[in-house]
């Protein structure tokens, strides 16, 4: 499978946090557009399986290969982001400034919600043959998705806030763990592999993406769900983004750079003593 061990990879991800700071805007809206809209075509296909076939682990199962094909074209999400790019700062790399993540972060934003939203009303016109019929089992299914998962937290209160926040950070420790995992390996069968099994884990437990809610709740205002706006940001939106934010960067990205980074920084402290003593032994 062409393994890469984890302080190569993790190299590979404080690089990969450099280059999406020095990126310019048009191609980071580029390739965030297109994330997103990928992955809400994905999230449509697998609430399709899940109705069609009324087995949800289907759903969880078929729904990675959009998360695969989007990584493997080099486009960008922002809970891959939130892992990668503050890496680069905490290592001090050049022309990385806190001001610098938080361009990136805004720019991957709107392309990934301007790609979702734009998927969510193309299908929403697939859904309702262009809005002249009723929606139909799937599109049904969506709108039922978006009132359970804001007037369902909100009729929990703080408590309801609180789940709807672990959701999020759950969500991203395991979406982030995707993302690394497509850097473990040198050959396209082990990324997909690598990146598979993480995000089945997220998708079939039910857990908050922000991304993949940027189609979802979009569609199911669209197609008759019995929420508002304000309602899909105060008890959807903000809440998971801020949840991804902590669950990728504290679980995933920190973790390991605090035990790979310093591991190999350490290393190379040493290999550089060990050096000067031997030129210090045979000067």
């Amino acid at each position: 499978m062409s393994y890469v061990q984890p302080p190569e990879f993790v190299t590979k991800m404080i690089d990969a946090g450099q280059a999406k700071v020095a990126m310019g805007t048009r191609d980071t809206l580029v390739r965030s557009f297109m994330a997103g809209a990928i992955l809400g075509l994905s999230a449509a296909f697998a609430v399709s399986v899940t109705v069609q076939t009324g087995q949800p682990l289907a759903g969880a199962v078929l729904f990675p290969v959009g998360f695969c094909l989007l990584y493997l074209m080099g486009f960008d999400l922002l809970t891959g982001v939130f892992t990668l790019v503050p890496l680069a700062l905490i290592d001090k790399r050049p022309g990385v400034t806190a001001l610098g993540v938080l361009r990136n972060w805004s720019l991957v934003f709107a392309g990934n919600f301007a790609g979702a939203l734009t998927v969510a009303i193309l299908m929403a016109i697939v859904f309702t043959y262009c809005f002249s019929v009723p929606a139909n089992d799937v599109g049904v299914k969506i709108g039922h998705i978006g009132e359970s998962r804001t007037l369902g937290y909100s009729a929990h209160g703080v408590a309801g806030m609180v789940t709807l926040l672990v959701r999020g950070i759950l969500c991203n420790w395991m979406v982030s763990t995707g993302v690394v995992a497509s850097m473990m390996s040198t050959s396209v069968t082990g990324k997909v592999i690598g990146m598979w099994m993480p995000i089945m884990v997220f998708f079939y437990m039910g857990f908050e993406h922000s991304i993949v809610n940027m189609f979802l709740f979009p569609s199911g205002l669209m197609l008759g769900g019995r929420f508002s706006i304000v309602d899909y940001l105060v008890w959807n939106e903000v809440p998971t983004i801020v949840g991804n934010a902590i669950g990728g960067l504290a679980f995933v990205g920190l973790s390991l750079y605090t035990s790979f980074a310093s591991a190999r920084e350490g290393r190379t402290a040493l290999n550089s003593t060990a050096t000067s003593a031997k030129v210090i032994e045979f000067g």
